[in-house]
């Protein structure tokens, strides 16, 4: 399989004065330099680079928390570890971030951005305990990573189901924001399914959980909790002016993370599974020409020929509005429900053709071929 190499550097013209910029050349190191333009919004990776400066601006706002979290954040704190990635032509760490356990022995998620392009890559337990830890594969499409130390009886923490997670509820983010180990902080979640453009390519998905928790330079990685402290999502991005927090964070989603990850530890490789259409979200537009009693759902553009859409008869102007009996309002929704199965697995449709609801069962999904 030819894999398609992901930039995670785009500069994202959202109109004419808002531009939000990544940090350049990712894939290749994290020691690139930000493009400098104060006046204009940024969404940044949050990891951090060695001697990054302190801290220098304050979060837009603040608000009272009337919950007690010392609970779950007691039980959070031991299952998430600070990274350090030291890079192959320097002695000093260059790089880090965060991550969190995943099983007894020694697994642990983090950002592919974290660990790419780095030497040796070393891990600290919130008991300070310190390991080397290899890199079992990792997958620029979905910016997640699996690391594995040598250790038992660690405390991981057990997935949520993010389909779940209720926009208003409330979530925890612990990481290492400037290598500040153990740092909890509370927020609400503000939105589901936002892509942000931040990772480049045709493969790539984006179906972030966006928060108002405190997320900064260092917590990428980290876990996002519910109350029960259960793992919704894998911190990854934050927008911001100043590359500090200034008020949205974004993180991975649970269901798509433990797919990955099962992915990554059973091969090595994420197994990347495609309908095979070419698609877009419904607009205002789409709505009227169709009939469409919501603008929701995703137009199907084009069918690929010799794919499982077009074996189970999808057809062009197709509204895909389900998957499984999982409603898929979006492009970035339809995307993630169809990146937790692998090549060969079959899916429920739920579709508008002409006006009507129908289903197509048992379209089958294909892997990428040599071509893609």
């Amino acid at each position: 399989m030819k894999k398609v190499g992901i930039a995670i550097a785009a500069t994202l013209l959202l109109n004419a004065t808002f531009t939000l910029f990544l940090f350049e050349g990712l894939k290749e190191s994290l020691h690139s330099e930000l493009s400098e333009q104060a006046s204009n919004p940024k969404v940044r990776l949050a990891s951090y680079e060695h001697g990054s400066p302190a801290i220098n601006s304050k979060p837009s706002g603040s608000f009272y928390i009337p919950e007690d979290f010392v609970e779950t954040a007691n039980t959070v704190t031991q299952a998430v570890v600070n990274i350090t990635v030291t890079s192959r032509s320097a002695t000093e760490p260059s790089s880090g971030g965060s991550g969190v356990i995943v099983s007894p022995d020694g697994y642990i998620i983090t950002n592919n951005h974290v660990i790419d392009g780095g030497g040796k890559v070393e891990v600290s337990l919130n008991n300070k305990r310190t390991y080397k830890a290899k890199v079992v594969g990792k997958d620029p499409y979905t910016d997640l990573a699996l690391l594995k130390i040598e250790a038992d009886g660690l405390q991981p923490l057990v997935y949520a189901n993010s389909d779940n997670v209720q926009v208003g509820e409330w979530v925890l983010a612990v990481g290492n924001p400037f290598n500040l180990t153990s740092t909890v902080t509370a927020g609400i979640v503000s939105a589901k399914g936002r892509n942000i453009n931040i990772l480049q390519g045709m493969y790539s998905i984006e179906s972030f959980i966006q928060t108002d928790a405190v997320v900064n330079p260092g917590n990428s990685g980290g876990a996002l909790v519910n109350m029960k402290g259960e793992l919704v999502g894998i911190n990854a991005a934050i927008m911001s002016e100043t590359g500090a927090y200034e008020g949205y964070s974004f993180a991975i989603p649970s269901n798509l993370v433990r797919k990955i990850m099962a992915d990554l530890k059973e091969f090595g490789i994420a197994q990347r599974a495609l309908l095979g259409v070419r698609i877009k979200d419904v607009d205002n537009e789409i709505a009227a020409d169709f009939n469409l009693g919501n603008v929701e759902g995703v137009l199907v553009r084009t069918v690929d020929p010799g794919s499982g859409a077009e074996e189970a008869g999808l057809q062009m102007n197709d509204i895909i509005i389900g998957v499984n009996g999982t409603k898929t309002a979006s492009v970035p929704a339809l995307q993630e429900q169809i990146a937790r199965f692998r090549p060969g697995d079959t899916v429920a449709l739920d579709i508008i053709r002409n006006g009507r609801k129908i289903r197509k069962d048992d379209v089958t999904l294909r892997g990428m071929s040599e071509e893609d």
